[in-house]
């Protein structure tokens, strides 16, 4: 089966909600938004186009990774298979694009990043920060 594979540059639109299936898998769920950039020569400025919204799923670590260093607003770039659905709801048909992520980083043109590997032995970026709150041991991220 062929599969359409996209990279889609864009701001986090709703803040990353992570869950775990029932089969103990990590899920994390979230919308990006993208819209093109055209210059308009009548204004003789940049304009924004017509906005996109994705639903994007990251499974197992990379759900744990997002869900550690993503925020609402920031800009990604988003690698994976594009799905479109097409759903009913009281009588009404919508489309909708989803994403499942391979691979999610954020866009450098745009801000800087710090990397950090992920592991046992690697601490997550609340306890690089801030420390984990008074009482509670720090776990870090698989």
């Amino acid at each position: 089966m062929n599969e359409t594979l996209v990279t889609v540059v864009g701001n986090v639109a709703t803040e990353p909600e992570s869950q775990t299936t029932g089969a103990g898998v990590q899920l994390t769920r979230f919308r990006l938004a993208t819209a093109t950039r055209r210059y308009d020569a009548e204004r003789g400025a940049w304009t924004d186009g017509p906005t996109s919204f994705y639903t994007v799923r990251a499974w197992r670590s990379l759900a744990a990774h997002v869900k550690e260093s993503v925020g609402l607003g920031q800009p990604l770039l988003v690698h994976g298979r594009l799905r479109i659905r097409d759903d009913e709801k009281d009588g009404r048909r919508y489309l909708s694009a989803e994403i499942e992520a391979v691979s999610v980083g954020h866009d450098l043109n745009r801000g800087v990043a710090r990397f950090s590997r992920g592991g046992a032995s690697a601490p997550t970026v609340t306890e690089r920060q801030e420390g984990p709150p008074a009482g509670v041991e720090a776990v870090a991220v698989p």
